[in-house]
Formats: C-alpha cells, sequence, structure tokens
C-alpha cells in the first residue's frame, strides 16, 4: 500500500461497463515526510475521497479485489481507505 494525495479526477466518456458509476481520481504519491513521490497515478475511488485528501492506495493485482467478488474491475490503483493521521517515529 502506498499514501498519496488526491489532486484531481478523472472524466472518462467511454469507458470499461465495469467501470460505470465509479469515481476515478488522480493521486500524487507522497513519502514518509508527507512529501511529492513520483509520478502521479490513476486509481479507482472505493472510499469516497475528494481533493485534497489523503489517501491511501492498492496497486497492482490486489487493487482489483477490493471490488472482489461482486465485480472484477480492470484497475492498477485502488483506494482504499482516507488517512486522517499520520504517525512517523
Amino acid at each position: 500500500m502506498q499514501l498519496g494525495r488526491v489532486v484531481g479526477q478523472v472524466v472518462a466518456t467511454q469507458k470499461d461497463d465495469t467501470l460505470q458509476g465509479k469515481t476515478m481520481l488522480v493521486i500524487q504519491p507522497l513519502d514518509k515526510n508527507g512529501g511529492d513521490y513520483g509520478r502521479t497515478v490513476v486509481a479507482v475511488d472505493g472510499v469516497g475521497a475528494g481533493v485534497g485528501e489523503r489517501v491511501y492506495c492498492c496497486r497492482g493485482k490486489e487493487a482489483s479485489l477490493v471490488w472482489y467478488p461482486d465485480q472484477v474491475v480492470p484497475t492498477e490503483c485502488s483506494i482504499v481507505g482516507i488517512v486522517d493521521k499520520v504517525y512517523v517515529e
């Protein structure tokens, strides 16, 4: 899993049927100190996150398991939580 910040939303008029009704958001990955880390990614939102919120995401094969067993969604990144606080020792 990886921490990120929602920086935008994707609007697609044509998409896979299993993505109908699902929100796609642009995520800026964050490092352990909360700074930007790497390039932005598009994630399917599973929790109702909004622009400016910190989130944690699943990437790779596991990203589609968020929707299982109801659906198999073709995604490489899914938002699985909204982060309230981060503690680093």
